[in-house]
C-alpha cells in the first residue's frame, strides 16, 4: 500500500448548496429545504494538482478530492494497474433501466462505504466532498450550501439554490455502461453497490457531466488535462473492485494518460 500523500489547506470560503443528478439518468428530484444551519467543513487543499486525496492513497474513495499524480512512480503504478484490466466489446443497451440499480441514492446498498449511516447517498457525497458545509436547520445530514472544487474542470463553484444544476454527482463508470460491460447478469444487490459506492462517484460541474454521458475514457475525458491520469485511475480502480472489463479503446486511452 502506497503511504498517504494528501495535500491539507483551507479553501477559501462561498457558500454553494448542490443538487446532484445522476450521469446517464434522470436528476433526483430536490425536495423542498428549510433554513440552513452552519456546519463543519472537510479539509483539503485546493491547487495546480488538483484537490485532496490522489486516488493511489484513496483506494475505497472515502477520502475527498481528486488529486492529480505528478511523479512518475505514480503514473507508472497507475499504469500497472490499468494494463491488468480485462478488455471485450461493449455490449448493447438492452434491457438497462436505471431502477435496476436500485432507486437513487438509496442508503441501504450494503457492502459499500458509508451504507446505513442514516444519510442517503447523494448527502454523503456532498458532506464528503464539500468545504464550508452548511445543513438544513435541525439536521446534520441533509446539505443546504457548500463550496466545490470540481476537478473535471479545476473551477471553484459556489451555489445556490437558484443554480441548483451547477453541480452533479458524476458515476465515474456510468451504470448503463457497467451494463454493456456485464452488468446486466449481475445480481441488483452488486448493482445497487455500484450505484452507491463512494469509489465510483463524484460531485462535479453539471455542464461536463451532461457532456460525458454514458461515455467511456475514449469517447470523453475531463476538460482539465492535469486530472486525467487520476481520471483514468478512479476509473481503472472502479473497474477493478467490481471486475468490470472495458473496451480496447478505453483502455488504450487511459494508458495514454498516464505515460511519463
Amino acid at each position: 500500500m502506497i503511504a498517504p500523500r494528501t495535500h491539507r489547506a483551507a479553501l477559501p470560503g462561498v457558500a454553494a448548496l448542490v443538487v446532484l443528478a445522476l450521469a446517464g439518468c434522470e436528476p433526483d428530484d430536490l425536495a423542498a429545504e428549510g433554513g440552513a444551519a452552519s456546519g463543519g467543513a472537510n479539509g483539503g487543499a485546493r491547487s495546480a494538482e488538483g484537490f485532496g486525496a490522489s486516488p493511489l492513497d484513496n483506494p475505497d474513495g472515502t477520502k475527498p478530492g481528486l488529486a492529480t499524480l505528478p511523479s512518475e512512480a505514480d503514473k507508472a503504478d497507475a499504469r500497472k494497474l490499468i494494463q491488468g484490466l480485462t478488455t471485450k466489446g461493449r455490449g448493447p443497451k438492452t434491457g438497462y433501466e436505471r431502477d435496476k440499480f436500485g432507486y437513487a441514492w438509496m442508503d441501504t446498498a450494503d457492502g459499500v462505504p458509508l451504507a446505513r449511516n442514516g444519510c442517503d447517498t447523494r448527502n454523503d457525497l456532498l458532506k464528503l466532498h464539500g468545504q464550508h458545509v452548511q445543513f438544513r436547520s435541525g439536521s446534520d445530514c441533509v446539505v443546504v450550501a457548500m463550496n466545490l472544487y470540481d476537478p473535471y474542470t479545476g473551477k471553484e463553484i459556489a451555489w445556490k439554490k437558484a443554480k441548483a444544476t451547477e453541480v452533479q454527482i458524476d458515476h465515474v463508470v456510468p451504470l448503463s455502461y457497467s451494463w454493456q460491460m456485464g452488468a446486466a447478469r449481475w445480481p441488483e444487490s452488486k448493482r445497487r453497490q455500484l450505484a452507491n459506492d463512494v469509489l465510483n462517484l463524484l460531485p462535479v460541474e453539471g455542464r461536463a457531466n451532461s457532456a460525458k454521458r454514458d461515455s467511456g475514457p475514449a469517447s470523453w475525458l475531463p476538460p482539465n488535462k492535469e486530472i486525467r491520469c487520476s481520471y483514468a485511475v478512479r476509473f481503472a480502480q472502479v473497474a477493478d473492485k467490481y471486475e468490470l472489463p472495458v473496451t480496447t479503446a478505453d483502455k488504450a486511452m487511459m494508458l495514454e494518460q498516464c505515460q511519463g
